[in-house]
């Protein structure tokens, strides 16, 4: 009867086990991620994406924050997004929101390896889970 109780205890820990590690793998939805990049000179700020369940999306870049709306699958991505209300920054970070939204478009695919999120396309973006 002992060896019977340990194997359901060893069977009960590895599903427990593979279902962690399955969730680490899903896509982060309603989460909030932030790019591993260092701040521009003069601000503290870094991007963030959130995309929910129902593919809407919050962009927050270097200058302005939109929305837009994304497309995920298994292992597929795609990032549409809305227009950018006007904002007043410097100019390197006004380029810095150009260049990173043209790079979100292009992104195709994604990865998760536990925190960090890898949006794929002509450029692969990093991201990070945020604990707080």
């Amino acid at each position: 009867m002992g060896r019977v109780r340990w194997i359901v205890l060893l069977i009960g820990v590895v599903v427990a086990m593979s279902a962690a590690v399955a969730g680490d793998r899903g896509f982060p939805f309603e989460r909030e991620m932030m790019l591993e990049a260092a701040p521009m000179p003069g601000s503290k700020r870094i991007p963030i994406l959130e995309i929910d369940a129902n593919g809407a999306a919050i962009i927050d870049l270097w200058c302005v924050s939109l929305r837009g709306q994304a497309m995920v699958g298994p292992d597929t991505l795609s990032i549409v997004p809305g227009p950018a209300q006007p904002a007043q920054c410097a100019p390197d970070r006004q380029s810095g929101d150009e260049s990173l939204l043209a790079t979100l478009a292009q992104v195709t695919n994604w990865r998760r390896q536990g925190d960090l999120i890898e949006l794929i396309g002509t450029t692969t973006l990093r991201f990070r889970l945020m604990t707080n």
